[in-house]
C-alpha cells in the first residue's frame, strides 16, 4: 500500500498532481460547452445545462474517491475516514446539512462521505470565490449560491433566487454555520462562549428554510474531527494523515415551527431559532471534546 511505502509528503504531492488532472478534466473537458450554453438565456435549456455539469461533477467525485483509495489508504472503499450516520438518508431527496468547519478538506471530503448517499452538495460560497479561474465559473454552472457576506439584503435575495431554482430538482444543502474556517485566534477573537466551535450564524438558514424548509426530507447534522498533526489541516489531508477523521452523521427532522417566521423583524422567531441553533451547537461542541480526549 503506497500509504504505507512513501514518505507522506511524496504521498501529498502525487495526491495533488493526480487532482488536478482530474478535475480539468471533469471541468474544462467536459463541462465547457454546457457551460457556455447556459449563458443563452432560455431557461429549459439553462437548467439541462446545470444537471448535465452537476452529472460530471458526481464523475469527478468518483475519480477523487479512487486517488484517495490508492494513495491514503482508507479503512472503507465508500467514504472518507471514519464515517458514521445514526439515521436514514434516500439519495433522491433534499437535505439540508450543517457542519462545523476546520479546513478546506471539510468539502472535499463531504463531497466523498455523501457520494451517492444524497444529491449532490451545494455549498454558500463567498462572493470572491466566483473569481477563482475554473472552479467559480464552474460552482457557477451548477448553481452554488455566491454571498456578499456585507449586504444582509443581498444575500437574502441571493438565497432565495437559489433555493427557488433549488425547488426543480433534489439538492442536498450545505451550510457551515460557523461562516469560517475555526482556528484557534478566531475563537480567541471572536469570544466564542463554545471549546471547539465559534459561534453559529443563524440568519442565513433560517431564510434557506423559509424559501424551501418543506422540501427537505431532513437535517443532516454533520461533525468533523480531524486526526492531531504538527501540520497545516490541509496539507496533513493531502499526505494522507487523516485517513481516519471522523465524520459523524446525526438525520434528525427539521422542527416545524421554524420553517416559516421573519427572522429579520420578529424578535420572538429570531431568538427561538437561534436557541435550536445553539442547542444543535452545543451538542456538537460535547461531541468534539469526547472525540478530541479520545486521541
Amino acid at each position: 500500500m503506497l500509504s504505507r511505502l512513501l514518505p507522506r509528503p511524496v504521498i501529498g504531492v502525487l495526491t495533488v498532481a493526480l487532482m488536478v488532472p482530474s478535475l480539468l478534466l471533469w471541468t474544462i473537458g467536459t463541462m465547457i460547452p454546457a457551460i457556455l450554453l447556459k449563458l443563452v438565456p432560455v431557461f429549459t435549456l439553462q437548467r439541462w445545462c446545470s444537471r448535465y455539469c452537476v452529472w460530471c461533477a458526481r464523475r469527478w467525485v468518483g475519480t477523487n474517491q479512487l486517488i484517495f483509495r490508492a494513495l491514503h489508504g482508507l479503512p472503507r472503499a465508500d467514504a472518507y475516514g471514519q464515517l458514521q450516520i445514526d439515521g436514514e438518508l434516500q439519495p433522491g431527496k433534499s437535505y439540508l446539512l450543517v457542519a462545523n468547519h476546520q479546513s478546506w478538506a471539510d468539502i472535499l471530503i463531504l463531497f466523498s462521505c455523501f457520494h451517492g448517499r444524497v444529491p449532490f452538495l451545494r455549498f454558500f460560497l463567498k462572493q470572491d470565490l466566483i473569481y477563482v479561474p475554473i472552479i467559480g465559473v464552474v460552482c457557477w454552472a451548477m448553481d452554488f449560491p455566491f454571498m456578499t457576506r456585507k449586504s444582509g439584503a443581498a444575500d437574502i435575495a441571493t438565497t432565495r433566487k437559489a433555493c427557488e431554482v433549488y425547488k426543480l430538482d433534489p439538492v442536498t444543502v450545505v451550510n457551515f454555520l460557523e461562516g469560517t474556517r475555526f482556528t484557534p485566534r478566531k475563537h480567541a477573537e471572536k469570544q466564542s462562549t463554545f471549546r471547539h466551535l465559534l459561534r453559529p450564524k443563524a440568519a442565513g438558514l433560517s431564510y434557506t428554510l423559509n424559501a424551501m424548509g418543506e422540501q427537505f426530507a431532513g437535517l443532516i447534522d454533520v461533525t468533523l474531527h480531524y486526526q492531531p498533526t504538527q501540520r497545516r489541516l490541509v496539507w496533513s489531508w493531502l499526505c494522507g494523515e487523516q485517513n481516519r477523521v471522523q465524520v459523524q452523521s446525526r438525520v434528525t427532522t427539521l422542527p416545524a415551527a421554524l420553517l416559516d417566521g421573519d427572522y429579520a423583524n420578529d424578535a420572538d422567531f429570531r431568538a427561538r431559532f437561534q436557541a435550536w441553533i445553539n442547542g444543535l451547537w452545543v451538542v456538537k461542541d460535547e461531541a468534539l471534546a469526547r472525540l478530541r480526549s479520545a486521541c
